[in-house]
């Protein structure tokens, strides 16, 4: 990780002032690092990391970063990582084209590396972001999002870039197709587990450990999981109640309401046996990878994902 982090800064450096004064300013945004982290294990498990390794993992950082950038000026956020956000700082102009600086940087790391294969899987990542973002907010719109929709949501929007970095890291290290899906596979599951889990953390978590104020989801009109399930077991009449609610303005009564309506029907319950599922499932795509170090970080990581309160 020590490698990464210079390598990652090195990779964002520029001669224009303002582009470098930005991109100090996104190095003090300190984040989890978990997309490059997967990278490394996911490489480490299947072989020695190299210089390609590196490449990658600042590629799926690079990427990551951008679009957490253009999500902030989307959704007018004012901090990130408990710093003000780009866009708070130097306006929506500045921040949207230090995104697409960001993308581009990113590619040409790969073009000049040669890392074709990268390529070809990170394009299809940023595809699969944009159409899972797009398909959320039309959803959004009418309320009416069920599960096998948000499934297809959350694996575009936020699984596919976990499984990209886990395929990229394998693809740095090994020519194995059986262990490159696997670890794909692993990453895709991974990512599902963490989203859900991160939808009941909007239900049940604390606003100290999770980082942010609970409803939040609600208020932004977001059905998730644990709302879905607790709509499909309730009468049409309790169902239609609690969508005038969603609809309309939230106070900390109505949020209360509906975080309450989510318990009562076993939403959170039925929820967790999924996020839990997935993960087992995770750790099931791996078996064929060689037991070592890393493979047991990576089942760790599964476990900790559906354990963690924040």
């Amino acid at each position: 990780m020590t490698v990464f982090e210079q390598t990652f800064g090195d990779s964002i450096r520029s001669k224009i002032n303002l582009v470098d004064l930005v991109a100090k300013y996104i190095l003090k945004q300190k984040g989890k690092k978990i997309r490059p982290l997967l990278v490394l294990l996911a490489a480490k498990a299947c072989g020695e990391i190299s210089d390609r390794t590196y490449r990658g993992a600042t590629l799926v950082e690079l990427l990551h970063s951008a679009t957490l950038i253009h999500d902030d000026v989307v959704d007018n956020a004012e901090q990130r990582r408990g710093l003000p956000s780009i866009n708070a700082v130097w306006k929506n102009k500045i921040a949207v084209l230090m995104g697409d600086y960001l993308l581009a940087r990113g590619l040409m790391i790969a073009v000049n590396g040669k890392d074709f294969d990268f390529l070809e899987v990170i394009t299809n990542t940023v595809k699969r972001m944009s159409e899972g973002e797009l398909l959320q907010i039309q959803k959004t719109r009418k309320l009416d999002i069920d599960e096998d929709t948000y499934f297809q949501v959350i694996s575009d929007k936020t699984a596919s870039l976990l499984e990209t970095c886990c395929e990229i890291g394998a693809a740095s290290t090994t020519d194995d197709p059986e262990h490159r899906i696997a670890m794909k596979n692993y990453g895709l599951f991974l990512g599902i587990s963490f989203q859900i889990q991160d939808d009941i953390l909007d239900y049940e978590g604390s606003f100290k450990l999770f980082g942010k104020a609970i409803g939040t989801d609600i208020k932004d009109k977001k059905i998730t999981l644990p709302l879905i399930y607790a709509l499909n077991n309730s009468s049409p009449k309790e169902a239609e109640s609690i969508r005038k609610l969603m609809k309309g303005k939230k106070t900390k009564d109505t949020i209360k309401e509906i975080i309450e309506f989510v318990h009562e029907k076993k939403g959170i319950e039925y929820s967790h046996k999924m996020a839990l599922d997935y993960a087992h499932r995770a750790i099931k795509s791996i078996e064929p990878v060689p037991d070592s170090v890393s493979k047991q970080s990576l089942t760790a990581l599964a476990n900790f994902v559906v354990e963690r309160k924040n």
